[in-house]
């Protein structure tokens, strides 16, 4: 089924690039469109991930520049059955997560810094978690590939414009400026439908099973509370630059599309909390206590220190020795 959303994904933004291309040079600019798109796809399906990492600003990490980031990616891997995936750190202050990759094999999770500072540990587990899921649902490629020609169609309708008003006469497309205006705005608004299509439902399927892994629904329902909250004060420079990717993230990055509507890239934060507290009812698990009451053994963090989900968020997600929080995301 991933394979065939997939497809109609890539047919649905080829279709979109193919008609700016004929705004700007008719049936010839939709040719040329077409072997662009063709070539993008490719391009997409094998260094996509790479891009959007760059796009950000991540740094890959390993068990000595961040230990127990990576420890924690390794063993929430374990559990889902994933192959591990590479980790990668974004210095950026908004609390956020992403996961990208064509495959299993070749996935990535990103976090940000800010997100590092302001949750506990199980609440980064729950974000990680729900980021595995994602791989593990082979939404990543989807995700990644949808951010890449979304952006492009955008660049594309920019030129499309530009073209349009310099008034070149040479475009016989019939459509003329007011055509040219039409297609700039409709083809951006057309690729953020293809995203929402594509985004919403599988950020419910991503926290259930994110839940899942990590074993604490209501650690991660915190961790969008705090997110939601943090990301509405903190801009997050590198998405607002690159909106195409916006829907990547666990929390909308971007200032606005806060609510749950037709053009939101993400469902509304209460009701995705609102799906994790029924998720913890169904376990058996008390939502105002469900953090509390998984024990150690049950948390990413373990071990014989009696610890784990008893750190409260002062200690930050580095913990230990009164270290705390202060020795910052690199460990």
């Amino acid at each position: 089924m991933n394979y065939f959303r997939t497809a109609l994904l890539l047919a649905g933004l080829t279709a979109l690039f193919m008609g700016v291309g004929f705004l700007i040079g008719g049936a010839g600019g939709a040719m040329i469109a077409l072997v662009v798109a063709a070539g993008m796809n490719l391009f997409a399906y094998w260094n996509s991930d790479k891009m959007v990492l760059s796009m950000h600003g991540a740094q890959e990490v390993d068990p000595r520049s961040a230990p127990d980031l990576y420890a924690m990616v390794a063993e929430l891997a374990r559990r889902a059955n994933l192959p591990m995936p590479r980790v990668y750190i974004m210095d950026n202050p908004q609390p956020n997560a992403f996961a990208t990759g064509r495959n299993p094999e070749n996935a990535a999770v990103a976090v940000t810094t800010g997100l590092l500072r302001a949750l506990d540990r199980n609440e980064i587990a729950g974000v990680v978690a729900h980021e595995l899921a994602h791989i593990a649902n082979r939404d990543t490629l989807i995700m990644t590939i949808t951010a890449t020609i979304a952006g492009a169609i955008s660049m594309l309708g920019n030129f499309a414009m530009f073209s349009g008003l310099s008034g070149n006469r040479d475009n016989n497309n019939g459509f003329g400026l007011i055509g040219t205006m039409a297609m700039v705005i409709l083809a951006p608004i057309a690729a953020l439908l293809v995203q929402m299509a594509i985004s919403r439902t599988r950020e419910y399927a991503a926290d259930n099973l994110g839940a899942q892994i990590s074993g604490e629904p209501m650690a991660l329902a915190s961790a969008l509370s705090k997110i939601a909250n943090i990301a509405h004060m903190v801009p997050n420079e590198a998405a607002e630059h690159q909106p195409a990717t916006a829907h990547m993230f666990i929390i909308n990055p971007l200032s606005g599309a806060r609510m749950d509507n037709l053009f939101a890239t993400h469902p509304a934060t209460e009701n995705r909390i609102a799906a994790l507290q029924q998720l913890a009812a169904a376990v058996g698990m008390r939502p105002a206590a469900a953090a509390a009451a998984a024990g150690p053994r049950h948390g990413v963090w373990g071990g014989g220190q009696g610890g784990g989900s008893s750190r409260g968020p002062s200690d930050g997600p580095w913990g230990g020795g009164g270290g705390g929080s202060s020795r910052g995301p690199w460990g």
